[in-house]
C-alpha cells in the first residue's frame, strides 16, 4: 500500500482532548497512562474516612485497624490497576476499505509480554470493543466506527482502559493512530451515465488471460507456444465478445459529489451481477473488467480522483 502523507489525510472527529502526535505504535507508560478512583472506588474512600471518624470518636481500635486495611487496599489497588496497561504497546494495522457512513473495522495490535486481565478499548465517541484477557504476544483486534468522509481517514483516537483487578480505580490511555483508512464514497442509488464502447473482433471469441492447466483439460486450450519456450503448462482464457461492457460516468446535471455516490452504488451492483464495467471521471479512465481488484480500483479512483 502507497504511504499516503499525514496533510492529505482528512480527520473526521475532534478528541476530547489533544492526545499525543500520531504515531504508528505507542508503548503505555507513565506519561500516557491516567487513573483515577471509579464509582466503587470512591464509595471505597468514604467508606474508609466514615470508619476511621468513628475510630477517632470512639477509641476502637478494630474500627482503627479496619479503615487502614481498607486504605491500604486501595492504595495497593491503584498500583495493580495502572500496571494492568503499563508496558503495553498499541500499533496499527492494515486496515480495510468500506464505504463511508457505514460500520468500518480498524484492526489494532496489542503486544504484550505477559498475560494481563481484562480491559476494554473503543474509537472515541463508537462502541466499546471488550477484551476479556489478553494473552502474552500479539492480540489483534477491529474496533468499530463510522467515517462520514471520503478519501484517506484517521479515524478518531483510540482509548484503552481497564478497573481490574479490584474495581477501585479506572486507568485509561489514548492514542491517535497514524494509518489512515481509505473510504469509498457512501452508496446512493441514483441515475449514472452508461454507454457500450464499440468492439470490432474478428471470430467468436477472443484470447484474454492465462490460467493453470487443469485436469481433463482441452488440448487446444493449452498454449504451447509457452510450453515449448520451457514455461508451465497454462491454458488460454477466451472472453466471449457477446458478453455486455458499460463504461460508467457520472451524469450529466447531477452534482460531483453526488455523482460519485451514485457511480459507488452501481459499481457495487455490476460487481456482484458479473457485468464487464470501466469508469471514467475527472481525466481518470479504467478499462472495462471484472473482479474484486478492478472494483476496488473503480471505488479507490472514486475516492481520491
Amino acid at each position: 500500500m502507497p504511504v499516503v502523507p499525514l496533510d492529505m489525510v482528512h480527520r473526521t472527529a475532534k478528541p476530547f482532548f489533544k492526545p499525543s502526535q500520531p504515531c504508528a505504535e505507542l508503548r503505555l507508560g507513565h506519561r500516557s497512562l491516567y487513573i483515577i478512583p471509579s464509582r466503587f472506588g470512591a464509595l471505597w474512600i468514604a467508606a474508609a474516612g466514615l470508619l476511621l471518624l468513628v475510630a477517632i470518636q470512639t477509641g476502637s481500635n478494630s474500627t482503627l485497624l479496619l479503615a487502614f486495611v481498607m486504605l491500604g487496599l486501595m492504595l495497593l489497588a491503584m498500583f495493580l490497576t495502572h500496571d494492568t496497561l503499563q508496558g503495553l504497546m498499541l500499533r496499527c494495522d492494515q486496515p480495510a476499505a468500506t464505504f463511508a457512513c457505514e460500520l468500518a473495522d480498524y484492526p489494532l495490535q496489542l503486544e504484550s509480554s505477559e498475560a494481563r486481565p481484562r480491559c476494554s478499548l473503543r474509537v472515541q465517541g463508537h462502541a466499546v470493543v471488550a477484551c476479556d484477557r489478553i494473552a502474552a504476544g500479539t492480540t489483534t483486534l477491529a474496533l468499530p466506527w463510522v467515517a462520514e468522509n471520503r478519501g484517506w481517514q484517521l479515524p478518531p483516537p483510540v482509548q484503552i482502559e481497564t478497573i481490574a483487578p479490584m474495581g477501585l480505580f479506572i486507568c485509561w490511555g489514548r492514542w491517535q493512530p497514524r494509518q489512515p483508512q481509505l473510504i469509498w464514497p457512501r452508496r446512493r442509488p441514483g441515475p449514472v451515465a452508461e454507454t457500450q464502447p464499440s468492439r470490432s473482433r474478428g471470430g467468436l471469441e477472443e484470447w484474454q488471460d492465462l490460467r493453470p492447466v487443469r485436469e481433463g483439460e482441452r488440448p487446444a486450450l493449452v498454449d504451447w507456444a509457452s510450453a515449448a519456450r520451457g514455461r508451465p503448462l497454462q491454458a488460454k482464457v477466451f472472453n466471449d465478445p457477446e458478453e455486455p461492457e458499460v463504461i460508467l460516468a457520472p451524469a450529466s446535471g447531477v452534482a460531483l459529489e453526488l455523482a460519485r455516490e451514485h457511480l459507488a452504488d452501481r459499481i457495487w451492483q455490476l460487481h456482484h451481477s458479473g457485468v464487464c464495467y470501466g469508469l471514467q471521471i475527472q481525466g481518470i479512465s479504467l478499462a472495462p473488467s471484472k473482479g474484486r481488484r478492478h472494483r476496488d480500483a473503480c471505488l479507490e479512483a472514486l475516492a481520491t480522483a
